[in-house]
């Protein structure tokens, strides 16, 4: 299991509270305080006039400060020196990490692009994944709000989650080449709807 502080054995799974060790426990507890968060998340997102990278970092930590101490702190503070890699996909080095996701936010907060590349601008908060856990669950509620902002929305509930995260995949290992604008088109729906059920794929 990822262990980047080495102390699992004494700490658990990257330090949360509970000291959870059993991956159906902390993908359990993680599920859970989403849930209960994301009203407060998606409420603080329709509060800032601009999103930004503090807006990224404050989702984060709003979704699961009641697990990880270091919730909302980016890689760069917790884990510096090191990339991170999940199975064949390498993720941007903790220093540019933030580049990554403010990329994906400039070109999401440009309505006819946000339109036009939805995929584009996931595959960028996916390929800078700031934090050690929670990457997915943070940057759909922040994508959500930018389809919303931008006057469409994306079924998320009629996605597939093996097709989405090879899409995905795709998009971070080759980037502008539209693999995941391709995919998440397919269900874009114009007008507001949250689709949070959807939301469990992250």
């Amino acid at each position: 299991m990822f262990d980047p502080f080495n102390d699992f054995d004494t700490e658990g799974y990257l330090r949360n509270v509970r000291k959870d060790k059993d991956a159906r426990d902390i993908k359990r507890f993680e599920h859970d305080l989403f849930e209960a968060n994301i009203d407060a998340a998606f409420a603080h997102l329709a509060s800032s006039e601009k999103l930004t990278y503090k807006d990224f970092l404050a989702v984060h930590r709003i979704l699961f400060a009641d697990y990880y101490p270091w919730a909302g702190q980016d890689r760069l503070m917790t884990l510096p020196n090191s990339a991170v890699k999940k199975g064949d996909v390498l993720f941007s080095h903790p220093q540019s990490s933030r580049l990554a996701v403010e990329h994906g936010l400039s070109l999401g907060q440009d309505a006819a692009s946000m339109a036009q590349k939805p995929g584009e601008v996931m595959g960028l908060f996916a390929y800078g994944h700031p934090f050690l856990d929670g990457n997915g669950r943070t940057m759909l509620p922040v994508h959500i709000e930018l389809c919303h902002r931008a006057g469409f929305s994306i079924a998320w509930q009629k996605t597939n989650k093996v097709d989405y995260l090879g899409a995905l995949s795709k998009e971070i290992e080759t980037p502008g080449q539209g693999f995941l604008d391709a995919y998440l088109l397919q269900f874009k729906v114009s007008g507001w709807a949250s689709h949070l059920e959807g939301l469990r794929i992250g």
